[in-house]
């Protein structure tokens, strides 16, 4: 969400909805109808609404491992010039998948999945160093995923 979008007021109902996709995002409506006193139909339209108004993703989280990317970094990336505009670049170099405009050391912090270290080395090289206004990089490699959770709730 950025800085001007306005949150959407969501109900204890929806807001049951999604914690209960949190959970487990195979979850049936049928069964979240049960858990959050509605009807099926009822559950799968307002999972419409709140996809459609860009409030949720349901999507399949995968290890990057099983997948066959073994290195993950994070880039902190230094520019010269609108850094809005080096993100927007960053965020096409499909390696990238998590972009953020920071205040303080970094303008900009972008995590990478790579199949290994020879694919970040290309990547930073080519890639992300000739983007113009790229002014400096810093990457932190991962050694560890020691946490990651998606279900930050909505209370």
């Amino acid at each position: 969400m950025s800085a001007r979008t306005r949150p959407v007021a969501l109900d204890d109902v929806s807001k049951a909805i999604i914690e209960q996709l949190q959970e487990d995002g195979r979850r049936s409506y049928s069964e979240i109808g049960k858990a959050v006193g509605l009807s099926e139909a009822a559950v799968r339209q307002r999972v419409q609404k709140l996809t459609e108004a860009g409030v949720m993703q349901v999507v399949a989280v995968t290890d990057p491992m099983q997948l066959g990317f073994f290195r993950q970094a994070m880039v902190g990336v230094r520019v010269a010039g609108d850094s809005r505009i080096i993100a927007e670049k960053l965020g096409e170099i499909p390696a990238v998948d998590y972009v953020v405009l920071t205040a303080g050391s970094f303008d900009i912090l972008v995590e990478l999945v790579c199949e290994d270290d020879d694919d970040l080395i290309e990547l930073l090289n080519e890639r992300i160093r000739r983007i113009e206004g790229v002014r400096e990089t810093e990457t932190f490699v991962y050694l560890k995923l020691q946490k990651q959770l998606y279900n930050w709730g909505t209370r």
